[in-house]
Formats: structure tokens, sequence, C-alpha cells
């Protein structure tokens, strides 16, 4: 039995690589994740074939209770919540691997009798699982609005503390390691690490959360690594090592993709949903258009850009921008999607959005592909698009989102901006881009926006 268990171990290793592999592209992503489901199954599988396996009883309630939570949740979210989703996910994977991090404390008397390494790796589990699942509700809060967008800190004590709740947690875990058994050492861990997960996220703003649910995923991957070896569990190694692996790198283009490092954006203080100061607008006017001017300009184009954003997927409105392109593209017009690595709320999401609403992935160009397209574009479509389109990033030394990679739209010969006001994005800051004389902006919700300019081009 323990060679045919090693072997099933095998063959999910496997298909979780190979399901990986269809991930890179749109077309074979659905595949992927299929391939990689079925050989978390087959590990699912495994892990109960383990010789010595047993309450059976609470596996199946278990496994019941979370179909009957996951399976209902994940089908019903919309794709604008998809990123509070995965969030919520990944921070029940973290809480998951430190109760089970407890349950070993407890039943091994405080690791009595068992080797140094599997308390070391069983409290180390314990500690990045408990700042993984408690981190990951704030950022859930946040992403819902259920917590403000600004970064919520204690200013020159926010530092100092987290310090403090982490040397606590590293205080009782030493502890452990060296002899005690005493159980509430074991809490203490937790509850620090705990308080720790929550002073950490909650001083970062809503312009870091992409980079933040990518840094927590990774460590609940890591989490759940280190309890596989303290368990001796195949399936938790490799399947924690790969997610702590992939979510690393992807923390690591996220954040070059914003010019800020990790650290930085762990200290938090930058970015909030707040709203531009009364009268700042009439200071430096705009000029509005409408969707028929909209659609003639547009029309009359031999190249079109669309940038999307979260407006985008608030509005739900890349279906009707999918069927604008279509119009356009019959009219002989070329159409190409400007995405920025972290344009939404999480890694890839617009890409998500697009691809449900069947863009063919050829016409998704990556941020640095497309900003030397820029110059040659007639008319750049902005859609709830942002901070990833503010010149000042460039332009001025003064603004705190300066140095990050952004759009070249401003590039273009004419930039039409859909937004339902002048509110500012996540950074909190003013965009450059709405005063450009080549600019024009259509208010309004985005997809009655662009619903109005597809009526407008099938009339022309």
């Amino acid at each position: 039995m323990t060679s045919f268990v090693g072997v099933l171990y095998i063959v999910a290793f496997a298909l979780f690589i190979y399901g990986l592999m269809g991930l890179t592209g749109p077309r074979t992503a659905v595949r992927g994740n299929w391939i990689a489901a079925t050989g978390m199954v087959i590990a699912v599988v495994a892990t109960l074939l383990t010789p010595g396996m047993s309450n059976w009883v609470l596996i199946a309630i278990g496994i019941l209770l979370g179909a009957v939570v996951g399976v209902p949740a994940a089908r019903r979210v919309k794709m604008t919540a998809m990123p509070q989703m995965v969030a919520l996910f990944n921070g029940v994977g973290g809480g998951a691997v430190a109760l089970i991090a407890w349950v070993e404390f407890r039943t091994s008397d405080g690791y009595d009798g068992e080797p140094r390494y599997v308390a070391i790796t069983s409290l180390f589990a314990a500690l990045i699982g408990s700042v993984s699942f408690w981190g990951s509700l704030i950022a859930f809060g946040k992403l819902q609005e259920k917590i403000s967008g600004q970064p919520i800190a204690l200013r020159r004590w926010q530092q100092p503390l987290n310090v403090v709740l982490l040397l606590i947690a590293i205080a009782a875990g030493v502890l452990v390691i060296t002899g005690s058994t005493l159980e509430i050492l074991m809490i203490l861990l937790l509850v620090a690490a705990a308080a720790l997960g929550v002073m950490v996220v909650l001083p970062i703003g809503g312009a870091d959360m992409p980079v933040v649910i990518s840094l927590l995923n990774a460590c609940t991957g890591l989490s759940a690594a280190a309890m596989g070896l303290a368990l001796q569990n195949t399936a938790l190694i490799v399947a924690g090592m790969i997610v702590g692996a992939s979510g690393s790198i992807l923390t690591n283009l996220m954040a070059k993709a914003m010019n800020r490092s990790i650290p930085a954006i762990v200290a938090g203080g930058f970015g909030g949903t707040t709203a531009l100061a009364a009268g700042s607008a009439e200071a430096r006017p705009v000029r509005s258009t409408s969707a028929a001017d909209t659609a003639i300009q547009m029309a009359y184009a031999g190249k079109v850009v669309v940038v999307p954003g979260y407006g985008m997927a608030v509005a739900q409105a890349q279906h009707a921008v999918r069927e604008m392109a279509q119009l356009l593209e019959g009219k002989g017009i070329s159409v190409a999607y400007a995405i920025h690595p972290v344009a939404g709320r999480m890694p890839g999401h617009m890409n998500v959005l697009l691809a449900e609403a069947d863009v063919p992935y050829e016409q998704l160009r990556e941020m640095d592909e497309i900003n030397s397209e820029f110059a040659q574009t007639d008319v750049a479509l902005v859609i709830g698009a942002n901070d990833v389109t503010n010149p000042a990033a460039r332009t001025d030394p003064g603004s705190p989102i300066y140095g990050m990679p952004i759009l070249d739209v401003n590039a273009s010969r004419s930039v039409i901006v859909l937004k339902r006001s002048m509110n500012s994005g996540f950074a909190g800051i003013d965009n450059d881009l709405f005063y450009d004389p080549k600019t024009t902006m259509l208010f309004g919700d985005a997809k009655s926006s662009v619903g109005e300019i597809v009526e407008e081009l099938k009339a022309l």
C-alpha cells in the first residue's frame, strides 16, 4: 500500500506541473485548471489511503462542509468580487495549517518525543499560517469595502509594534522547541501571529492590494510545505512549495511593475480610495465628450487601443467592450487591449475579465509590448483605469507613484477616458492625464457608456 500511495503522489505531482503549464494562456487555462484539480483529487485519495489513517466520519464531515460552502460560493461569485474570493480562500488555507499545527502540539504533548525538526517546522507553519489567515481577512475586508481602503496605521508606533508581536511569537516558539509543553505558549504564538497579520495588512492601501494578495498566497504555500515536513506528507510539501515559489515569483513581478520594493509595500502607507478635494476639478478644467462623438472619432481611426481598468470590472462592461471592438474591426480598424500588470485588484484581473468576454488572446498586449505602439495609435480608449495611466509617474518626482511603470496612453493622438466622476484611483492622487489637451472625458457608468457607443457605431 505504501508503494501504491507513492505512485499516486507522483502522478498527482505530474498533473500539478502539467496543469500549471496550461495556465500560461487563456485558451488552455480551463483545461490546465481541470488537470491540476484532478491531480489534487488523486493526492487527497493517496493521503486517505496512507496506512494508519482513521477518523473517517470526521473526514467525511469536513469534506462535505467544505463542498457545501465552497462550491456555491465559487459558482456564484461575480468577476468583480473574484479578488475578494481569492483572498478569503487563500486565508482559509493558512488558517487550516495553523489549526493543524495546534492539533499536532496537543496530540504529541508539546512535541514530546518528536524529532526537533518536527517542532520547528510545525511552529513555523503555525506562525506563517496564522499571519496569512488574519492578514487575508483584512485584505478581504478592504477589497469588499467593509474596511477603509485608506492606510490604517499607528504612525511611528506601527513598525515597533509589529516587531514586538513577531518577537513574542518567536519567543513562544523557542520555549516550545526547547522542551516546554505549556499549551498557553502555543496559543500565545497563534494570537501574536494573528495580531501581526492584522497589523501588517491594515496600513497597506488599496493601490498595493494586488501585491498583498500574491504575498499572502505565497505565505500560505510556505506554511503548508512546512506542515508537510512535520507530518511527512508528500502532497503538502510539493503542493505547498509550488504555491510558495510561484506566489513569491509573482509577488516580485508585481512589485517591479509598481517600481516598489516588497519591504516598502509591507511597510504600508500608500494608496487608498479617496476622492479629490472639492474644487480641484474646477481649478483644472477638463473637456467632456459624448457617446456619439466618441463613436465618430473611433470610426475614422486606423488603430484603437482599449485600456481596461477596475472601473470596467465594476461595471461588468467587458462584453459590451467586446461587441464594440467587433464593430470597429468590421470597419477595418485595428483594435488591441493594453494590459498593465497591476490593473484591477488582483494579478491577471483584466486578462480574466476579457477572456470571459471571448476577447482573442492575441489582442491582449502587455505593457512593455504595447507602450511603443501608442505613438501610432489614433485613439486610446481608457475604461476605468486611473493610476496605471497617470503621467505623473514619469514627470513628477514629488508624486507617490513616481517611477512606477505606466501605460503611455498620453502618447496617442487622442485619448478618451470613460469614468464615473473625477474621483481619484486607489493611490488617492489626481491623474494628470485627465487634463491633457488631447484627452476628453465621457462620464457615466462604463457599461452604459460603451453600450451607447455601440449603438452609435451601428448607426454610422
